[in-house]
């Protein structure tokens, strides 16, 4: 349906509404509103942490009267919410999936859209946190709208709701949906209360000990002023381990390489028709991580109708990082086939020799024996550290019985800093068979990894990367009820978004000296043997030795990748929420429109001659989004759902970012940029779904949603164009003008269309109908099968693909007992495979658990149990072979992050 005719369907949906709801009969009495731009009509799946059934009949009544499509999770009592990670209690409510880092939580996808497709807010601002994974091939230093929730710990939060479906009151952006954090306030308690939260915990590939903690204490003083604190603390290694490649090439062997091959498999290799795997690598990555997250708020009700409150939170989330890796590593392809003559300073050996090998229709290696390969050690350090910090003022003026106001204004500052990572290689030769036959690869060294006498020193390289996020937020919000059955809402809001950042490097320290033999290269004194690998040992580098020994003193050289991209949007929304009746049956919903403007300016530099040379460019866009919210309630347990709506999601970060490069070899002139004239991606949204309740808790739901998407960004490389074409400044490169033909312009551009139709089952239930002790026991489930393509502009010709980030099943099932004075229950969360931009990730299954017993009204033990069954995390690459083909998926990165268990005990007075 095009938007022209959705635009239509919404403006008359709007008229048609305005004029029954004065007539209508109000069927169904909804609660007083909480605020004119977030009233709680939303729908509701809830899980608290005490009386888990109670909260399934809470569910279920909210989800009656709701008018939009969302879900909530909420903490019971103080420092007691569901799951020690915030992205791990979301995994359990319909539609929703997560990656997880370490075996913990760490972003979040709704509806098959990725992280970067849901918007998240704290406190009513909109939050983007800085990415952060010890992984480049899970995105470390990405810089787009996703959020990590590993930064804050789940015990500073009274609430978590997601809104699926969109509404003129809500900010435009997060096409996917958007997740709303809330910390707790002294008003939610009464008199004096306070909470503490003790644990201590391990993990089976760490074997450290854990400790979490957290306390909270407000004080409320009749509703008239109320003060609350919270802190919460934990520290925690993590370990991943497993086998990875670098992905897959083609490389053609030498003569020397395959004397001891037949004729058939020798001429194959050396005409280049061979896929071998790259680095062929044993890796572990480890990480000393330290959680701070301190929140405080202030309520004031100077007069009966009026309230304000001052939000202030601060995280800190620091990692001390370790990556140690053994590879195949060459100048050439990093293959088996190492290099034509493989030497490390005065270290030379043959050249490599093919022994014997195995591969598949595609031409794949999955086995090879081969003498004198090239080998390399990796010892990586890393220091990152995350910080957050947010001060928000809401007020709520409720005028009369009809009219009422509310706004916030806030800012927030997101740090990202990686001041140091570095990394040590060191060299060596041997002989080595691996084996992709199995569901994983697999080495046999055939020379001594732990004598550091067959080891050289090769090359150092040093690095660091800063981000900065800030936020600049202002929302005012009026509501007026003509009548029981008619409110009229409307609002104004101002974003002002800045990120920006810059890294430094310094590579290649004592590479030259060392390959040439004019510095000793031998690594007496300043190794140690590396043991924490499940499969081999190898030897690793001491930092603080080497360095001494070397005579190398840690440098960075400018600044470079320096970019800022700053927003400022405005926008305005007129809503009406109505009741109303339909061939005898209540109707309720909201219409409305939301119109928006947004400046963006690009600024950055352009890498020239090694000379950052700076770039600004702006551009402005506006829309105007329909939205259409209903619910026919056909009987007191059946009800019908409908949605419609447009809505918009901003491109990455990173893809606006104005820098670049531009090179010239001879007569050939190439240009790589950002893009800041991207449009942001248009959606035009539909949702319908049906609900039948029945007995206490018992819920069973169907819906059906669909996403036409325009505009995705993808990078597009053109050929033989002009240099005025690319919209950069004349100067920036001696003898460059307009004029110039620029033989490979290179740009993210909005290149993409996207369809996505899914449907979500939903079903609780306590088990009622089985006898004596057995009724305590109940479950909830539900199951998201969803079908997606995206259209690509390939060659001229369309190619379609899955969305990136899009699993098309998701599922989850929680069984639970529980009585008043002790319970458990145990979850399994399934998601399947999904694409990334340079790859994809298998299929995973995680368990986890957690039980409780009431030892007094006010201490409870607890039992936390994370991934125990030990999940592997499995991401696969293709080489010039689509995914869809059998057998194409080739291993890049195989690791395992051990069982997690807390013991502890939340004390409540």
């Amino acid at each position: 349906m095009s938007r022209s005719k959705i635009a239509l369907l919404v403006g008359a949906a709007q008229l048609v509404m305005a004029a029954l709801a004065p007539v209508a009969e109000a069927r169904v009495a909804d609660p007083a509103p909480v605020s004119a731009a977030d009233t709680d009509t939303s729908e509701v799946d809830a899980v608290v942490v005490t009386g888990f059934r109670k909260s399934l009949g809470v569910a279920r009544e909210a989800k009656k009267t709701s008018a939009i499509v969302s879900d909530v999770i909420v903490a019971e009592d103080m420092a007691k919410f569901p799951d020690l990670n915030l992205a791990e209690s979301l995994q359990r409510l319909p539609g929703v999936a997560i990656n997880r880092e370490g075996g913990e939580g760490r972003r979040v996808s709704l509806r098959g859209l990725g992280p970067d497709f849901t918007r998240v807010q704290l406190n009513g601002m909109e939050v983007l946190g800085n990415v952060d994974s010890p992984m480049d091939s899970r995105g470390q230093t990405s810089r787009d709208r996703a959020f990590d929730f590993n930064i804050f710990a789940s015990d500073l939060f009274s609430k978590v709701d997601v809104r699926k479906s969109f509404s003129a009151e809500q900010d435009e952006g997060g096409m996917a949906g958007t997740v709303g954090l809330y910390t707790a306030k002294p008003f939610d308690y009464a008199g004096t209360k306070g909470a503490m939260s003790l644990q201590v915990g391990t993990n089976s590939a760490t074997k450290d000990t854990q400790p979490r903690g957290a306390a909270m204490i407000a004080k409320n003083w009749d509703d008239k002023f109320g003060l609350l604190a919270s802190v919460a603390y934990s520290k925690r290694k993590t370990e991943e381990q497993g086998y990875n490649t670098y992905g897959a090439g083609t490389q053609k062997a030498l003569a020397a390489n395959v004397v001891n091959l037949n004729a058939a498999d020798a001429a194959k290799a050396m005409n280049g028709e061979l896929i071998f795997a790259r680095g062929n690598r044993l890796s572990v990555w480890g990480s000393d991580q330290e959680r701070l997250g301190i929140t405080a708020a202030a309520q004031w009700r100077p007069v009966e109708n009026v309230t304000l409150t001052l939000d202030a939170l601060h995280g800190k989330f620091t990692n001390d990082r370790t990556e140690i890796h053994l590879a195949t590593r060459a100048t050439v392809g990093s293959t088996v086939l190492g290099a034509a003559t493989p030497h490390s300073g005065n270290l030379v050996s043959p050249p490599p020799v093919l022994n014997s090998i195995q591969y598949d229709k595609y031409n794949t290696i999955i086995y090879a024996d081969v003498d004198n390969t090239v080998f390399a050690t990796e010892t990586r350090r890393q220091s990152a550290k995350n910080t957050f910090d947010q001060l928000v003022l809401t007020g709520e003026w409720a005028v009369s019985d009809k009219l009422r106001f509310d706004g916030h204004i806030g800012q927030e500052t997101s740090d990202y800093d990686i001041p140091m990572s570095d990394k040590f290689y060191t060299e060596a030769f041997g002989g080595l068979i691996t084996d992709y036959r199995g569901d994983t690869g697999k080495n046999t060294y055939k020379w001594n990894t732990t004598d550091p006498n067959n080891y050289r020193a090769h090359e150092i390289d040093f690095s660091a990367t800063y981000q900065t996020t800030k936020l600049k937020n202002a929302e005012f919000n009026g509501a007026y009820d003509f009548n029981d059955a008619v409110t009229l809402k409307g609002g104004l809001s101002y974003r002002g978004f800045k990120n920006e950042g810059y890294s430094q490097t310094n590579d290649d320290v004592n590479k030259t000296a060392w390959e040439k033999g004019t510095l000793d290269d031998r690594l007496d004194g300043v190794t140690k043997v590396f043991t924490q690998h499940k499969d081999q040992s190898w030897i690793i580098v001491d930092w603080d030795k080497a360095l001494a020994k070397y005579g190398v003193t840690r440098t960075l050289g400018a600044p470079r990748s320096i970019y800022a991209v700053e927003e400022d949007t405005k926008a305005g929304y007129l809503q009406l929420d109505w009741k109303a009746d339909f061939m005898g049956m209540p109707l309720r919903g909201n219409t409305g429109l939301r119109a928006y403007e947004t400046e963006l300016t690009s600024s950055g530099v352009m890498a020239v001659k090694g000379v950052n040379t700076p770039s600004v460019a702006k551009k402005t866009y506006s829309g105007v989004l329909p939205s259409l919210n209903a619910v026919l309630e056909v009987s007191d347990r059946f009800q019908i759902r409908m949605a419609a709506a447009q809505n918009i999601n901003r491109p990455a970060l990173g893809a606006y970012a104005m820098n670049g490069s531009i090179s010239v070899d001879g007569t050939t002139v190439t240009v790589s940029t950002g893009n800041p004239n991207l449009e942001p991606y248009t959606s035009d949204e539909f949702d319908l779904a049906a609900e039948w309740y029945f007995g206490d808790i018992g819920m069973l739901t169907a819906g059906v949603f669909h996403k036409n998407i325009d505009g995705l960004v993808a990078s597009q490389t053109t050929t033989n164009v002009s240099y005025a074409s690319t919209g950069l400044a004349e100067g920036l490169y001696p003898g460059v003008t307009a004029s110039t033909n620029v033989a490979a312009y290179t740009r993210q551009v909005n290149l993409n269309n996207a369809k996505l139709t899914g449907l979500e089952l939903s079903a609780q239930s306590d088990f009622f109908f089985l006898p004596g002790a057995l009724k305590n026991m109940g479950a909830v489930a539900n199951l998201t099968l969803i079908d997606s393509e995206t259209t690509s502009l390939v060659n001229g010709k369309n190619q379609k693909t899955d969305i990136f980030g899009l699993s098309d099943i998701n599922a989850n099932a929680t069984l639970y007992y529980e009585t008043a004075k002790y319970g458990g229950r145990i979850s399994a969360n399934y998601r399947s495979d999904y694409l990334i931009d340079s790859g994809a990730f298998n299929a995973t299954t995680y368990v986890d658990a957690a039980a409780f017993y009431q030892l007094t009204p006010r201490i409870r033990l607890s039992l936390d149990a994370i991934n125990l069954t030990d999940e592997r995390e499995e991401q696969v690459n293709s080489f010039n072979n689509g995914f869809g083909q059998t057998g194409a998926r080739r291993l890049w990165n195989f690791t395992t992050s051990g069982r997690t268990v807390f013991v502890g005990a939340n004390i409540q007075f």
